[in-house]
């Protein structure tokens, strides 16, 4: 048998439990998979029981134009402190899971300037009158160009930027599966349980939850880690609906005491 077989040769792939191991002369496709790492969370509507070897943490739209003062939505005259209560909880988690060296995954915004991929019902969502400032547009008196890729609005908030050892994708849809190479990156990290964060609740979380339900992946909605500016029978009706449709719903505190081993 040649190296190929015993351990040489190159890997290709992202992660070894999704790599082949190549030679000039074979091929080993056999991908060893990394014995399962369990992890025990309460939750609801039943606790569960988690792969930590197959599972990420997904932030959604933690973004300055959703969530800081001089962003898009307060120069609407939204409150948008109930869009930084996940901060702190998604403080927490982002260090427990890179401390565990699991993938954190941020999927944000950022339209083309030129909204060539951007319909017009999409548009219309944005400007339902036709008389506000469009997407990628900048907003008078503000810092922001509404969610447009690399302006100030559609940036991570500070307090929780992007680590140089995450995973950022961007998205120009209110799924993050959607015309986006997020499925294919999960994929090819071995990925099947999806804890999910960011804002706004009942819009771009619920929707990259349910597609992501829809494509086979375990769903988790962190709630603590994640708010809306929706009033709060939006909360209510996405708490509901994900327990009874689409996964679970967990606390931070419960999956950071599952991943340090110990029960809540």
């Amino acid at each position: 048998m040649n190296d190929a077989g015993q351990g040489g040769g190159k890997m290709m792939g992202a992660v070894p439990g999704e790599s082949w191991r190549v030679a000039p002369d074979r091929v080993d496709m056999t991908r060893p998979v990394p014995a399962p790492k369990p992890v025990a969370v309460k939750a609801e509507p039943q606790d569960i029981v988690v792969d930590a070897n197959k599972s990420a943490l997904v932030i959604v739209d933690m973004q300055n134009d959703f969530c800081t003062e001089g962003g898009w939505l307060h120069s609407r005259g939204i409150d948008v402190s109930p869009n930084c209560a996940p901060i702190a909880p998604l403080k927490n988690l982002i260090a427990g899971f890179r401390s565990a060296d699991l993938p954190v995954i941020w999927v944000n915004w950022g339209v083309r300037k030129d909204l060539l991929n951007i319909h017009p019902s999409l548009l219309h969502a944005h400007n339902p009158g036709g008389d506000e400032v469009d997407l990628a547009s900048p907003v008078p008196g503000t810092r922001s160009e509404v969610l447009r890729w690399g302006s100030w609005g559609a940036e991570v908030v500070d307090e929780i930027h992007p680590g140089d050892q995450d995973i950022q994708i961007t998205k120009h849809r209110f799924s993050a599966f959607w015309d986006t190479e997020t499925d294919a990156v999960l994929r090819n990290l071995g990925i099947k349980t999806l804890f999910i964060g960011g804002v706004n609740m009942d819009q771009c979380v619920m929707t990259t939850l349910e597609d992501a339900s829809f494509l086979g992946y375990d769903t988790i909605l962190v709630s603590d880690a994640t708010a809306t500016t929706s009033p709060d029978y939006c909360v209510q009706s996405v708490l509901y609906n994900v327990k009874l449709l689409y996964g679970f719903v967990a606390e931070s505190e419960a999956l950071l005491s599952g991943l340090n081993g110990s029960a809540v």
